[in-house]
């Protein structure tokens, strides 16, 4: 059974398609996408089909994001003038929404009901998945929701658990994930022109990538090993 971790989608499906692709995920295998699934990138709504589709074969536990959040508030009528600026309106169009129209009925129940049951994070034996960062003082349980969804990463973050925190949101401009003692961060800009998605296998090291053109790439984190 491998422990699979993607990070950040922004929409971008041909990517996280071909990813899927190399990677094949078995039945025995646990997929875990850190968040932003949605904004920036052309197929939002194609994204979260996939992802429910993967999450009722049992495969997936899907965490949420910042973007994840702000389209869920605009969805429940709480703020939207923030989620436009932010990548809303290339989601909105995934959907077929017309720019003039001020609901935001377009986007499928299913879709919204998704949306609501993302998790806050995931704990293992060995990792914790959050989309962007820890407080490593705090008990997981008592994580302020600013630090598991928009804080920026600064530095290797070391929980007092011990155990090791897989994340994204913090954008690698390499197009390679980060090591850090403690942190390991593949958010690698999967909808810059660039950018490009990645999978990584948390217990061998192994890591795939996929970009918005198709190509695929892989490598090894020997620092995981």
């Amino acid at each position: 059974m491998r422990t699979l971790a993607i990070g950040d989608i922004h929409g971008c499906l041909t990517a996280l398609d071909a990813l899927l692709d190399i990677v094949k995920p078995g039945p025995d295998d646990v997929v875990v996408a850190l968040g932003d699934f949605t904004d920036r990138g052309p197929d939002s709504r194609g994204v979260i089909e996939r992802l429910i589709a993967l999450k009722a074969q049992g495969r997936l536990v899907a965490l949420m994001g910042n973007h994840d959040e702000m389209m869920l508030a605009a969805l429940q009528g709480v703020e939207s003038r923030t989620w436009m600026w932010c990548g809303g309106r290339e989601t909105l169009a995934s959907y077929g929404h017309q720019p003039d129209d001020v609901r935001l009925e377009c986007v499928p129940a299913a879709h919204r009901e998704f949306l609501m049951s993302l998790l806050p994070y995931h704990e293992t034996a060995t990792h914790i998945f959050a989309h962007a960062t820890l407080d490593p003082n705090l008990p997981l349980s008592e994580q302020p929701a600013d630090a598991l969804r928009w804080a920026k990463l600064d530095g290797p973050i070391k929980h007092a658990s011990g155990k090791t925190l897989v994340c994204g949101h913090t954008k690698q401009r390499s197009g390679q994930p980060l090591v850090m003692p403690g942190t390991t961060c593949i958010d690698t800009g999967a909808y810059d022109a660039r950018g490009w998605l990645t999978c990584l296998d948390v217990e061998s090291g192994a890591y795939w990538q996929a970009n918005q053109k198709g190509e695929t790439r892989g490598g090894h984190l020997d620092a995981l090993r």
